[in-house]
């Protein structure tokens, strides 16, 4: 059975279409209170009588125009969502109980922290639980996702290293590192310094040892790497880092490969960030919301961003927002609330053997989809997969079908694309992040579709090449959508 068929879906327009003068979507009882001039009562500039080519519809009409488009999304309580390097698991609801508990959803921000006991409590379980699982000594919640958490940490250890008489002027990055690392490092004051990965797609020790000098402020690594492979000579990068003086950043990105398994801490990474709308299953993408705590070793802790939550006298938890040699304040308030108390349920309802039984789960699913498709999509790199596993389009391009083009035709199968032309070391990628969410009967329809986009693109590429064939509109100009967007409705001109 495939993932889908064509089906009939409605037609529907811009809720403005709906519009007619005059119609509304509610009905107010009459005012049982004395009626009172807004004008009076606020000031006629500041009375705004209606708002200018705002849709007018009825209730109905609302209801049906937002249930209609939401049957022409795609998201993971749809199906598979595979995109590599992005971790979209499944988000148990019991997370989205607990954070619209009243005492959770509704506290303020500003609330004095005697009255926010419950809360900070929160926020210090989740770190204790965040250090246990990483390996680190410290923590801060504050970071809003993975690149803000990037920043931080970097910004970290350029605080360090300043206070040691000398902040370095360099940072080295692995050419399998993640996308954002050379912007975080760009932008906190740091040049960038490119470290090829040798044969196997991992860090090649002896460009590395050649690469480390006075310079060198710290190396950010992704691990495992965005080929999905997992840099097994972290140790020996760690010691011939810290031989000079240099940091070890782990991207902590892809965590939902070592959760229960491995302790970055233990390895020798004196910072990372964590992901928890990936590895700690929260809804994402889109721009957010996401979280991305900073976990750093001993040596680093004074300079972790402000507030700092510390328990005071009689166990009374407070936040501490004034320290010598802090980095400052990196977001609002303690960081996104609502996504650490989603982590926090995550953690707590699966405990230490369900977070580790979760991470094998996602490097099997991997690992059977790998060993579904490398007969009929090239495989660059044949070291060991965990979380993801990443092909090239290098056996489709010979029919002029490239990785984009299997991406759309994906679509036609009932599938979210994977992730497109990323890892930049691979040409014409395909990344592939199954998670362990998905069952053996979703991954074998995923492996049942690729193979069947395989065959078409040998046999009928021009049938790739015009895909998708079934949504409501084809292929878009991608350049011009991206530099000259219309982001607003425009009434028409009568004519």
């Amino acid at each position: 059975m495939k993932k889908a068929r064509p089906h009939v879906n409605q037609n529907e327009g811009l809720i403005f279409e709906h519009s007619s003068p005059g119609k509304r979507a509610w009905q107010l009882p009459p005012l049982d209170v004395p009626e009172v001039d807004p004008a009076a009562a606020l000031g006629g500039d500041h009375i705004r009588e209606s708002i200018g080519g705002f849709p007018e519809v009825s209730e109905v009409e609302v209801v049906r125009h937002f249930t209609r488009l939401s049957t022409w999304n795609y998201g993971v309580d749809t199906g598979l969502y595979p995109l590599g390097s992005c971790t979209m698991k499944y988000n148990p609801k019991v997370n989205e109980v607990v954070a619209r508990l009243e005492g959770i959803a509704g506290v303020h921000p500003y609330q004095p922290d005697a009255l926010a006991q419950g809360c900070l409590k929160i926020l210090r379980l989740l770190s204790g639980c965040l250090l246990e699982i990483t390996g680190m000594e410290a923590i801060t919640l504050q970071p809003a996702a993975g690149a803000h958490g990037e920043l931080t940490g970097i910004l970290l250890v350029r605080a360090y290293l300043e206070s040691r008489g000398n902040p370095r002027r360099k940072i080295l990055i692995p050419d399998s590192a993640h996308g954002t690392n050379p912007a975080t490092a760009a932008i906190a004051g740091y040049q960038v310094e490119n470290i090829r990965s040798n044969a196997l797609g991992t860090v090649d020790l002896d460009v590395l040892r050649r690469a480390v000098t006075e310079e060198v402020a710290a190396l950010m690594i992704t691990n495992p790497n965005t080929l999905g492979i997992f840099e097994e000579n972290i140790g020996a990068i760690a010691e011939i880092l810290h031989a000079r003086g240099a940091q070890l950043y782990m991207d902590g990105a892809n965590m939902n490969a070592l959760v229960g398994m491995v302790r970055p801490g233990d390895a020798g990474v004196d910072v990372m960030h964590l992901n928890l709308h990936k590895t700690f299953s929260t809804p994402h993408g889109g721009g957010g919301p996401g979280a991305g705590p900073v976990g750093v070793k001993k040596h680093l802790e004074p300079f972790l961003p402000v507030p700092v939550l510390e328990k005071g006298a009689g166990g009374r938890l407070r936040l501490i927002h004034h320290r010598p040699q802090a980095i400052g304040r990196v977001r609002a308030f303690t960081g996104n609330f609502g996504v650490l108390v989603r982590a926090l349920a995550y953690i707590l309802a699966c405990g230490g053997n369900g977070l580790k039984a979760a991470t094998q789960d996602a490097v099997l699913n991997a690992n059977y989809i790998r060993k579904g498709l490398e007969d009929v999509y090239d495989l660059p790199y044949k070291q060991p997969s965990l979380h993801e596993c990443v092909f090239s389009d290098r056996l489709q391009a010979g029919h002029g079908v490239r990785t984009g083009d299997i991406a759309k035709r994906l679509i036609d199968y009932g599938f979210h694309p994977y992730t497109v032309s990323f890892p930049l070391i691979v040409h014409g990628a395909l990344m592939i992040e199954p998670t362990e969410s998905e069952s053996k009967e979703e991954l074998d329809l995923f492996i049942e579709a690729m193979r069947e986009i395989a065959r078409e693109a040998e046999q009928e590429p021009q049938t790739v090449l015009a895909a998708p064939h079934t949504t409501r509109v084809g292929r878009l100009d991608e350049v011009t959508a991206a530099r000259r967007p219309i982001l607003r409705w425009q009434e028409p001109i009568a004519e």
